[in-house]
């Protein structure tokens, strides 16, 4: 496939101008005179120099990679559709969707981006960090950061032991199963050559409790909706864990709350002074 200079940069141009600093979180500056989100706007979005992104737009620079495209449609916010259209504009075959997709729907964005105040992230099906909110990776550390099957925090729980120290111990029996569990379903659900079967057949090698834990079957076990974290700056918190849920991607956006008036309330507002920790 070739590119498609000029159609890729109007469509850049078109998806940028449509979308409002508060449409991705950020915040309207009083004398903003352009419409929709600045070049530089859009640049840090994906990651990227102003000056890479403004020579796309104005039909310029080499034909961008894959990988490019693909940041440049997350930061856009752009829908399945419109990333696939994107990909194709730049010259390339658009990833194929499903499950293992890693793009994170406009509307967990939307969600996501207005939750600067609340420990929040995407994960995927496999518990694999895609997205956190600064108060997120003030709480659990950046798990984004995570390479390979350790992307998965099933994974970490067990083959990393600095895992479980944010998690209180009273609870770590009940995760072990949990994670366990959660990937014998998904290995079910998506079949002997996914990357849950993977990461299953690597735990059975590397990790004596989970081989004991697979022997036993079990299906089905749910996290409870409180949550109790040990974080090494403020200490114990227990907070609700709200889940929401993009089914064609199989996405799920986790929000943790502390009821109102409570310790837990307190420490997580001066986590938020804290700031983000290099936690394990």
């Amino acid at each position: 496939m070739e590119i498609d200079r000029s159609g890729l940069a109007a469509f850049l141009r078109r998806r940028r101008e449509l979308l409002q600093p508060e449409d991705v979180g950020l915040v309207r500056g009083q004398r903003r005179r352009t419409s929709g989100l600045r070049r530089e706007e859009v640049a840090a979005l994906c990651h990227m120099s102003t000056d890479y992104y403004a020579r796309l737009e104005r039909e310029r620079g080499p034909q961008p990679s894959q990988q490019m495209i693909a940041s440049i449609a997350q930061g856009l916010h752009l829908s399945l559709d419109e990333r696939d259209h994107l990909f194709r504009l730049a010259g390339h075959h658009p990833p194929v969707r499903g499950t293992v997709g890693e793009h994170v729907g406009p509307g967990l964005l939307r969600i996501l981006d207005r939750l600067a105040d609340t420990p929040a992230e995407i994960v995927t099906e496999l518990g694999e960090t895609l997205r956190q909110t600064p108060l997120g990776v003030a709480l659990t550390g950046d798990t984004t950061r995570f390479a390979g099957p350790e992307r998965s925090i099933g994974y970490r729980w067990f083959t990393l032991p600095a895992t479980r120290a944010l998690y209180a111990p009273e609870e770590h029996d009940l995760l072990s199963r949990m994670f366990a569990s959660g990937l014998r379903r998904v290995t079910t659900l998506r079949g002997p050559d996914s990357r849950a079967a993977h990461y299953a057949d690597l735990l059975l090698e590397r990790s004596e409790e989970f081989r004991r834990l697979w022997d036993a079957h079990e299906v089905g076990i749910r996290p409870r909706t409180v949550k109790h974290f040990v974080h090494p700056e403020v200490g114990r918190l227990e907070l609700n864990c709200q889940t929401l849920l993009d089914p064609d991607q199989s996405h799920q956006l986790l929000v943790y709350t502390a009821d109102p008036g409570s310790e837990s309330h307190d420490k997580l507002r001066l986590l938020a002074v804290v700031g983000a920790q290099p936690l394990g």
